[in-house]
């Protein structure tokens, strides 16, 4: 018996050879009611789609590229609670068009390292997950490269497709809730000269600027990661640097600030209210629970995805905002 052949596919389905090759490849150019119905004949007859070989004759790989560039934080790992998060809700997105996940930490990015990779062609689309201190070298290769969506901050010049919560509306709402709660000594905790973080930093010094605070503040800085905000914490406290709240610029640097105010023998909220940024799971078992910025990242996952898809299949697409909102528990008092 011959070895059934698309073009047997294409005739039983009343449709030409490429249209079967497309649905078969899962290419939303298909209707989805065509594409079932061409899944269904071929299904029936026992046909198998030689992926390697089709991705081999369409020059694809079937992967997309989830990169991490941590050219302003070599500690984080993988293990952070933000990255776990966002990584596992962009693959769900990724697996469910029937694609692989190429997953790269570029550790002290250099010259060209974008460029590079990008023309080892071991995938099809490109997302990143935050600028980092590499805004310039993505926008250089925006200009020739459109396959790629950048989790981050929306700048002023970028040529690339961004999605991302608006940072100084939400630090400028984390600040004004500490300071509608009475607190006077209001510090900022995170690491300058990341884009996400400046941009949350800019609102907590437009709240404080719009209140009778206006001139109070101050930026204690810390990488992304609990030891560098407990040791950043521990010496404020050691030095008798004294302060009533906390806005750190992610809800793991909140866990270290807290633990060491805990162990400096105060309390939180009743000493120093705090506030983080992201929502993770840990935010909601920390003791007390953290009062925190939510970013909704399953529907931020899924809008990059979507958002890379069109682009993989030639649209143009605009950089995207999505919602971010206050959550309130009692690390900051207000319970």
């Amino acid at each position: 018996m011959s070895r059934l052949k698309m073009a047997d596919i294409a005739r039983l389905a009343d449709v030409s050879v490429s249209t079967v090759s497309r649905a078969l490849a899962g290419s939303p150019r298909v209707p989805d009611a065509l594409r079932k119905k061409i899944e269904a004949i071929a299904e029936s007859q026992g046909y198998v789609v030689n992926r390697a070989a089709s991705n081999l004759r369409l020059q694809r790989t079937q992967t997309i590229g989830l990169v991490l560039p941590m050219g302003h934080e070599t500690g984080q790992q993988l293990t952070d609670p933000f990255l776990l998060e966002i990584i596992g809700f962009l693959s769900e997105e990724v697996i469910k068009r029937d694609y692989d996940i190429h997953l790269t930490r570029v550790k002290a990015p250099g010259e060209g390292w974008l460029r590079a990779l990008i023309q080892s062609h071991r995938f099809d689309g490109m997302l990143m997950l935050g600028q980092s201190d590499q805004h310039a070298a993505i926008n250089d290769v925006a200009q020739r490269y459109r396959e790629m969506v950048v989790w981050g901050e929306r700048l002023p010049d970028q040529l690339y497709c961004s999605v991302g919560v608006d940072n100084v509306s939400a630090g400028r709402m984390a600040t004004e809730h500490l300071i509608g709660l009475g607190r006077k000594t209001i510090r900022f905790m995170g690491p300058p000269r990341v884009p996400e973080v400046d941009s949350r930093y800019r609102g907590y010094l437009d709240a404080m600027d719009a209140s009778p605070l206006r001139g109070a503040t101050d930026l204690i800085e810390a990488r992304f990661t609990y030891d560098s905000a407990y040791e950043a914490t521990r010496k404020l406290l050691r030095g008798r640097v004294r302060f009533d709240a906390l806005f750190a610029a992610s809800d793991v640097i909140a866990h270290g600030a807290m633990t060491a105010i805990a162990e400096a023998g105060l309390s939180v909220p009743a000493d120093i209210a705090i506030v983080g940024f992201d929502d993770v799971a840990m935010a909601r078992s920390l003791n007390p629970p953290l009062t925190t910025i939510r970013q909704d990242l399953p529907l931020a996952a899924s809008l990059m995805v979507d958002l890379l898809f069109k682009r993989m299949n030639g649209e143009m697409t605009s950089s995207a905002q999505i919602p971010a909102s206050l959550v309130v528990r009692g690390s900051s008092g207000a319970l």
